[in-house]
Order: structure tokens, then sequence, then C-alpha cells
């Protein structure tokens, strides 16, 4: 009786504790193992390293490159259908307490695969061998794939814990590695250079590099390019934001900030999207990011719609569609696909016949612009365009661009395919003049007009001119209704732009602000073009909510602030978080930053506001840091144009980042010189802004300006002086005439006096970029490596330096963007304050 007891418990144990936990495998093989020639592993679901996930896919564990968390697996998959597996490398979790048991709830992501174009069986094997390297069979004995390898000793194998799967010889040099072949996945540690691609599920898409820039690309003959660029940014985690970069002629993940998770890959899906996937350990989930959304819309991938496809954008979705011409005798010319899925694309309803060409013509729609493969280009005329695409068989449509600079030249593009169509002008290219799409299509004899046809155009012709006296009225009112919209519509192009604007984080509403800030009740300062408060987001960050609140120039300076610092990230440049633009209201999300703006620390003379020698060096070498990554590490050169102390917002240990982009100018690499109206505040502008020709240089002055303040701790003009020392830069070529700099060095604090020898080294930076000739001043480069102590300061300096443009009565009207005003301490601070 009491073995009987003893039995019924063992086998309640069986039910209750191994039963559920299916995925308990017995010692997961780790890391390295050694070929031989029997060294082999078969595709079998009763295999003991087989694990079965909710999702319903399948593995069979070959190696493993950890043995707790996520880690790196490879071996067979199955998807949820499992009737084709691959052999293939990807992540699983294994579970950080039993390490024999592999999460089933936490699916496995492939990051690459040995054979996706050529799927195997059950019952498959993989073999390794010292003379072939791996060979994967399918179960009737075909080779589906193999390393090549027979050139080659191979000594073993290994999964590295940074995803690659390595073949190893003797001396352990890898003589194959999966990295070389990348399929459609780039993981952490992995690198794309030149001569490799990442190639879609489907063969559709790829991403290739080449010296400078990366290129999604259809795949048609020729290729074509939906987007290319130097830099992608990804995402961003609670410690680090991600990009994907070209870095001497190859793709690789960067990052900023501090501690990184190489736990993340992207993928170039099927669709033709790039997606960011980053493991959260809190969660045990991926979180997954659209990427590319950030620079292109759901329009711009060519095959969104199919072929023949039309995709329509407006305000609130996209949507696809077939062509609807003006119909030819009540004929339908074009049919979905699928009727129940538009964005697989349209057909022809009588499809097109080389054997009865006498029977194609040419469909002209309207206000298209076209994903094609260019298979002949001509120059020629409307007709000799659509006639040529008639005479030949394999073209299926024609498009006729008229350049804007000369309207008597013409392309005549052939296509011998169709991807999607788009109907927003807004995606054609601004140097061409938007044409219609001529589409063959099989023509249909002509149909007789019946009686009640001649009816119908009777009444019709009757009804038109019964409308007609009523065209000028309505005309009247038309012209009312689009002198209304007007504002509207720009306003809708404003949100559209924003919603694009790459790397843009979060946009808020106006009650979301309200709540955040508790109705605006803690100002932190009033800029230029708005005031500063303290708000707090749900998650309790403190953030800096800027109200901008001239109506009449906030716009222009709002979509300068949210253009340039939505594509930027530097540690010294203040982070933008979010915005809001609703109606009237324009307001912008920041960072908060505790110790305020920079003015209040040297130009308030009280203890509780005093900066040390050491901290003002500090603060000194990250404002040029952050203004070096605006003029040389950015895809075209940012010149800020308002550098000044209200400017320069503090951390709470000091760190320096520039701020207030609102008067912000981008210029393109190739270009020396730009034109632009006058900007700035008083007292910082250089010289060469009265020519309204400038370079990125007049930042380099205006640091030069604020650099003489934070040594003297005193204003650019300060009328508290005698007169013949108001003028800070006045005074400051009377003293380094007489050799007296030592007089201007702040006599506030105490620590600056005792470092006198170094502030006065420090004051021939000052003089290095307030020289006249703005090609003789420093780039922010150069200003670095000086405080830094890797080069030193010109010898050759000039220092006659003029006094800065101050805009006159006539140049308020002219130059709307200059901070105009008296030159008073007071009233610089309320015109420029904080932003």
């Amino acid at each position: 009786m009491g073995i009987s007891w003893v039995w019924c418990g063992f086998l309640l144990y069986l039910v209750l504790f191994l039963i559920p936990f299916p995925n308990l495998v017995t010692a997961l093989p780790k890391g390295y193992l050694k070929a031989s020639p029997s060294t082999s592993w078969t595709n079998s679901l009763s295999a003991p390293d087989s694990v079965k996930f909710r999702d319903g896919s399948t593995v069979r564990i070959i190696l493993t490159s950890g043995s707790s968390g996520l880690v790196f697996a490879c071996g067979f998959f199955c998807n949820q259908t499992c009737k084709d597996y691959l052999f293939a490398i990807f992540f699983l979790y294994i579970d950080k307490v039993d390490m024999d048991k592999v999460r089933e709830d936490v699916g496995p992501r492939v990051v690459w695969s040995a054979n996706q174009k050529n799927p195997v069986s059950i019952n498959a094997t993989l073999q390794l061998s010292s003379e072939r390297g791996l060979v994967l069979q399918d179960a009737d004995g075909t080779i589906a794939w193999s390393t090549n390898s027979s050139s080659k000793s191979v000594a073993g194998i290994n999964m590295t814990d940074t995803g690659n799967l390595t073949l190893l010889d003797e001396n352990d040099e890898a003589s194959w590695q999966s990295f070389d072949h990348p399929t459609d996945s780039l993981v952490f540690w992995q690198t794309l250079g030149a001569g490799q691609n990442l190639t879609s599920e489907g063969g559709l898409f790829s991403l290739s590099v080449n010296a400078e820039e990366m290129f999604f690309s259809f795949d048609s003959n020729p290729p074509i390019t939906y987007y290319s660029s130097a830099y992608i940014f990804l995402g961003f985690d609670i410690n680090a934001e991600y990009f994907l970069e070209v870095n001497t002629g190859s793709i690789g993940f960067s990052q900023f900030l501090y501690d990184v998770s190489p736990l993340q890959y992207v993928r170039l899906g099927a669709d033709g999207h790039l997606r960011w996937y980053a493991w959260q350990n809190l969660s045990l989930e991926w979180n997954e990011v659209d990427s590319l959304n950030r620079y292109i819309t759901y329009c711009d991938y060519p095959m969104v719609c199919g072929p023949y496809g039309i995709c329509r954008r407006n305000a609130a979705n996209s949507q696809c569609s077939c062509p609807v011409p003006e119909s030819v005798n009540e004929t339908t010319y074009f049919k979905l696909t699928n009727g129940s899925l538009p964005d697989r694309g349209c057909s022809l309803v009588t499809p097109l016949s080389c054997d009865a060409s006498q029977n194609q013509f040419i469909l002209a729609l309207q206000n298209l612009t076209s994903f094609s493969s260019n298979r002949e280009l001509r120059f020629t005329d409307l007709e000799g365009c659509k006639e040529a695409c008639l005479k030949d068989c394999s073209c299926k449509a024609a498009i006729l661009h008229s350049y804007s600079q000369n309207p008597f030249l013409v392309d005549c593009h052939l296509l011998s395919g169709i991807l999607s169509l788009r109907s927003d002008d807004r995606y054609t290219n601004k140097s061409i003049l938007a044409t219609p799409i001529y589409i063959k299509v099989q023509n249909l004899p002509r149909a007789i007009p019946s009686r009640r046809g001649k009816k119908r155009n009777q009444f019709v012709i009757i009804l038109g001119s019964s409308i007609a006296s009523l065209f000028g009225l309505f005309l009247l009112i038309g012209i009312l209704v689009l002198l209304f919209r007007k504002n509207n519509d720009s306003d809708e192009a404003e949100k559209y732009y924003l919603d694009h604007v790459p790397g843009m984080p979060a946009r808020y509403s106006f009650k979301d602000l309200q709540a955040m800030t508790k109705n605006f009740n803690k100002k932190l300062g009033g800029g230029g073009f708005g005031t500063v408060y303290e708000g707090t987001l749900i998650d309790g960050t403190k953030v800096a909510v800027k109200h901008l609140n001239d109506i009449n120039q906030i716009k222009n300076s709002f979509l300068a602030e949210v253009k340039t610092i939505g594509s930027i990230h530097h540690f010294n440049l203040v982070r933008l978080i979010g915005f809001c633009a609703e109606r009237s209201h324009r307001l912008l999300v920041y960072e908060y930053l505790s110790n305020g703006s920079l003015d209040k620390w040297i130009f308030h003379k009280t203890l509780e506001f005093n900066l040390d020698w050491h901290r003002r060096k500090k603060i000194i070498l990250d404002i040029a840091k952050g203004l070096t990554y605006l003029h040389e590490d950015c895809n075209k050169k940012i010149a800020h144009l308002d550098v000044k102390p209200e400017n320069i917002l503090l951390d709470e240990n000091f760190n320096a980042k520039v701020a207030d982009f609102g008067l912000s100018k981008l210029i393109d690499r190739d270009q020396s010189q730009v034109v632009t109206i006058m900007r700035g505040t008083p007292g910082y502008l250089a010289p060469e802004w009265l020519s309204l020709v400038i370079t990125e240089k007049v930042d380099v002055y205006s640091f030069g300006v604020m650099l003489l303040e934070m040594l003297s701790g005193r204003r650019h003009f300060d009328r508290s002086q005698p007169e013949e020392a108001m003028h800070l830069q006045g005074l400051f070529m009377e003293k380094l005439q007489k050799k007296q700099l030592l007089d201007l060095v702040d006599k506030y604090c105490e620590d600056m006096q005792l470092h006198g020898a170094e502030v006065v080294d420090m004051m021939r930076v000052a003089a290095w970029c307030l020289q006249s000739d703005y090609s003789k001043r420093p780039s922010m480069s150069m200003v670095v490596k000086v405080l830094e102590g890797v080069m030193d300061v010109e010898e050759n300096i000039d220092y006659n330096f003029c006094n800065p443009p101050i805009p006159n009565t006539r140049a308020r009207v002219m130059h709307p963007e200059v901070n105009v005003g008296g030159a008073t301490t007071l009233l610089d601070s309320v015109l420029s304050g904080p932003r």
C-alpha cells in the first residue's frame, strides 16, 4: 500500500511540474564546438534541444552565445506554420534562474539565415566537417546551402557574443563568418561594407553603401533609390540615442550619451521599411521603431500601393486606389488585383497584347508622379513620345518632363514597368514641372451612342447653360473662400512639415502643456520671441516650456528652431523633447536645466551666483564643442546666429548647452557664404552683417564677445561705466595696447584673480575670434584644440576690432529678425533672455 502511494506521488509530480515546462532542455550547447567527420545535427522536433514557443515557432538549438538572459543562438528555425525550415541565427531568452530553460513566452528573433530562398523540411541535417565546413542537406539528400570552405581547413565552429557565427581554423582565426554574408538584418556589432547589401525577404528592396551615403533601393533595372542619407536616427532609450551611420564607406551603429545596449538590430522589411528593434530588459519584450518614417512618408515607398496603384495622402491618412481617368466610351480600364486589399495594386481590365497593338492607345493620367525605372530616355515632344511608346511592345507607359529652367527642353521616359503612383504634388521634384503620366491601354471598339445617350447629352447642355449665369457669383464666393482658407492652408503646410522633421520626438496638445505647467504658473525667463515656463511630465521629469508669443514673428522662428534642433543630437546642445503647433499656439518643450542661463552667473555680482575659474574654463570648452558640432559635424552647416550668455544653459553639474535656435540658418556644405537678412542681438553681431553676406564665422565673432564677457564679468556695453569704458571691445583694445589686460579680469571672483595669467591667455583666444576679417578668425574646432592644449593661438592677430553693427531705425523695417533696442543691460536681457 505504501509503495502505491509513493508511485502516485511520483506520477503527480510529473504531471504538475514536468508537463507545463516542455522547454526544459538538457545542457544547452554553448560557445565553441570542434569539427569532426561525424559532427552533424538533424532537424527533429523530438531532439532534446528542440523548443516550441507560444507564438507557434520552433527552433532546434545547435549553439548559444551565453548561458542566461537574451543570447544569440544558431540552429534550425521555422515560423508558425512550420512547413519550411531555415538554418538561422536568432535571439532567444534563457531563464536566469533555471539556465536549462528557454522562455517559451519570448519568441525567437531571426537576424540571419543561410537558406532564405531555399528552405528545407523536417529531418534535414546540418553537418560540420574539417574538409567542407558547414553543409545543409535536405531530407532527400539535396544540398540546400554550404559555406564553400573546401579550400580552407576548418577546426571548429563558434557562436560569438556579438552574434557572429564563425568557422575557425587551427590557429583560431576565422575562415568564414556570417557577418560577411548579411541577409535582411544588421546587429549592433556588425557593419555593412562596400559590395555588401541588406536584402529584404522576397528580394525587392536592398540597403547598400558607398563612401559617403547609404542607399535604400527597389530592385528594378536599373535600381530605384527611394532614400539616401549619411545617417539615420533610429531611436533612444533612457541611456542613449542610436543611429545607423556611414563611416569610412561602411554602415554601422553609433550612439550618443552613456551606457549602450548591444541587444538591438535593424531589419529591412519586405515592404522597404527599415525597422529598429531594441530589447527591453524590464518587460522582456522588443521595442519596435519604423525609423525611415522620420524621413520619408507612407507614399514614398515604391510599391506601397502595388503596380498601377495610386497612393493618396491627406492630413489624416494614406489610401490606395486605382486610376480613374476620364472614361472613354464609358469604359473602365483598371481594376483592383485584390478587392479587399487595395495596397496589392491594380491591373488592366484588358491585358496588353503585342498581337493586337493596333488596338492600343495612350491614356493620360493627370497630376501624378511615378516610381519608375527609365528603360529609355530621349529628347522629343509629346506626340513623338506617345508614338514611341505605342510602337514599342515592351513599353507600358511614358512620362514627359519639361524643365522649369527651359520649358522647351523635354525628356521622354519610356517605362517597361509601372510601380506605385502618387497623387500629391508635394512629392514632386521642385526643379521639374509636374506633367501627366501616359499609360498604354488596350483599346476597345467604339460604342455607337444610343438615342438615350443623345437625350442625356442634350439635358447636360441645357443644365450647363442654366448654371452658366451663376458662374460669376460662384467665382466671387470662391475667391472669398480661398482668401479665408489661406491662413488655414499655411497652418496645414506647417503641420505637415513638422510631422516630417527628422528626429522630432513628440507632439503635445495645448491642453497637455497647460496641465504640465499648471496653466503656465512658474516663469523661468523671457526671450526675444517668447516666455519660458517650468513644467513637469507625467513621469515626474521637469521640462522647460517655451511659449512663443509674437504672432507676427513666431512662425519663422518656430520653424527654424524645430527644423534645426529636431535633427541634431549632441551633449552640448539643449535637447528638444516635444512641441505644440495648435491653432495660434506655438510652444517648444526642452529638457530642464536646473542652473538656468549663463548670464545670471557672470553678470549678477552675488555670492549665490558666482563661477570659479575652473568652471568657467569648462563652460567655455563646452560651448566651443557645441558650436563645432553645428558648424562641422552636421549634414549641413548650421549657423546659430544668436550666440550670447542668455542662450547658454547650465545643468546641475554646470555642463553648458547651447540653446535657442530660433534665428539659426542652414548652410549647404558647398556654400562658402550665404546671403540672409540681418538677425541676432546688437553687440554680438559681426561686422560682415552690414553686407548681409555671412558665413558660420559670425558665430565665432559672437563667441569672442561672449568670451570677453565671461573673463571680465561684465556686459559688452555697460552704461554704469565711465563713457570711455562703456564698450568692452574698445576697452579691450586699449588694455591690449597698454599691456594691462589683468585690469579686465573679473574683480568679483577671487579665484579668477589668482589665475590671472591663464585668464589673460584666454583673452588672446577672444582676440583671435574678434578680428574684423572673418577669414582670419579660427574655426570653432581650432578653438577647441587651443582650449584643450593641442595647438596654439595664431600669432599674427589683427587687434583693430570693429565695433559691431547696431541697426538703426530704418534697419528695423529692412531686417525684422534683429532684436533691436537700446543697449542697456536691462533691455538687452529682456530682448533676448533665456529661451
